[in-house]
């Protein structure tokens, strides 16, 4: 699947999904066990195409690369591939691209009483308050993470 940049940022790097090529992909028969092995028999000629799968609103979904860690306790990690869906409403304990005074951020999203509170995977990092001083928009919320198995 090709992929064309939008946008870039220190923090982001935006691009748009190529959905004019179908690749479809062997699929096992039936989920691959993370416990007692079993039969090879199961891997039949199923077929599944990513851009089907993973797109569920094709004009409002975008692809991001992470940069930085303040994620990795989600299992987000440096590099990683987001897959950004537009079209998907924010709620509470999402994860969300979020500009924040003309800044990207990744971060998932807390939203109580006292308001709304960006949330960081990593200790390392500080919660972020949104005030009526900041410039905020929840950009788009995260609907999967492609990430290399290292």
């Amino acid at each position: 699947m090709r992929i064309s940049s939008i946008h870039s940022a220190p923090a982001l790097h935006v691009f748009t999904p190529a959905y004019s090529t179908a690749l479809a992909l062997l699929l096992a028969a039936s989920p691959i066990s993370a416990g007692y092995p079993s039969s090879a028999e199961e891997f039949e000629g199923l077929k599944i195409d990513l851009n089907e799968e993973l797109i569920k609103h094709p004009e409002a979904t975008f692809y991001a690369r992470v940069k930085g860690h303040s994620m990795k306790d989600a299992g987000i990690q440096d590099g990683d591939l987001l897959v950004i869906d537009k079209a998907q409403e924010p709620k509470d304990g999402c994860v969300a691209v979020c500009a924040i005074d003309g800044e990207f951020t990744l971060k998932s999203l807390a939203v109580d009483k006292d308001g709304i509170y960006l949330m960081p995977a990593n200790e390392e990092f500080k919660p972020i308050k949104i005030t009526e001083v900041n410039d905020f928009l929840v950009w788009g919320v995260v609907a999967y993470v492609v990430h290399k198995v290292r």
